[in-house]
C-alpha cells in the first residue's frame, strides 16, 4: 500500500465516511453521485451512509475506520491512531488521506453552516433534499 496516491474511489469512501459523521446533506448528496461515477455500488454508498464499511475493499477499511475516528474527534485524532495510519499506509498515502479528510471537513462545515443560516432565516423549502 505504500507509495500510492489515493484512487478516486478510495477518496470518495473517505469523503462519504466523514460526511456521515458530520451530517452534511449537501456533501452526502454530491459525494454519493461522485462515488457512483467512480464505480461504487448503491449498496456500498448506502452502507457508508449508515457508518458501515463492510463492503469497502479490505485494504481501505483501516483508513475508513480512521476517518470515522478523525471526524468524531473533530479533526484531532488520537496520536496512536495517526501513527498506525502512517505505519500501515506510509507517509505519502497517509498525507493524502489526511488532506482528503481536511478537505471534506471544510465542505461539511460550510454546508452545515449554510443549512443552519437558511433554516434560521426561514428560507428552507425542503429540509430533506439539498
Amino acid at each position: 500500500m505504500r507509495g500510492r496516491s489515493l484512487s478516486p474511489a478510495f477518496r470518495e469512501r473517505l469523503m462519504l465516511t466523514v460526511t456521515q459523521v458530520n451530517g452534511c446533506r449537501y456533501c452526502a448528496y454530491a459525494h454519493a453521485r461522485m462515488a457512483l461515477a467512480e464505480g461504487l455500488s448503491h449498496e456500498e454508498i448506502e452502507s457508508l451512509g449508515r457508518g458501515a464499511f463492510e463492503e469497502a475493499p479490505p485494504a481501505e477499511r483501516p483508513a475508513i475506520r480512521y476517518a470515522q475516528h478523525w471526524a468524531a474527534a473533530d479533526g484531532l485524532p488520537d496520536p496512536q491512531a495517526v501513527q498506525e495510519l502512517h505505519d500501515l499506509y506510509g507517509e505519502e498515502q497517509a498525507a493524502a488521506i489526511d488532506l482528503s479528510l481536511r478537505l471534506i471537513r471544510v465542505g461539511n462545515l460550510a454546508g452545515n453552516t449554510w443549512d443552519k443560516l437558511v433554516r434560521r432565516l426561514g428560507l428552507a423549502r425542503n429540509a430533506s433534499a439539498p
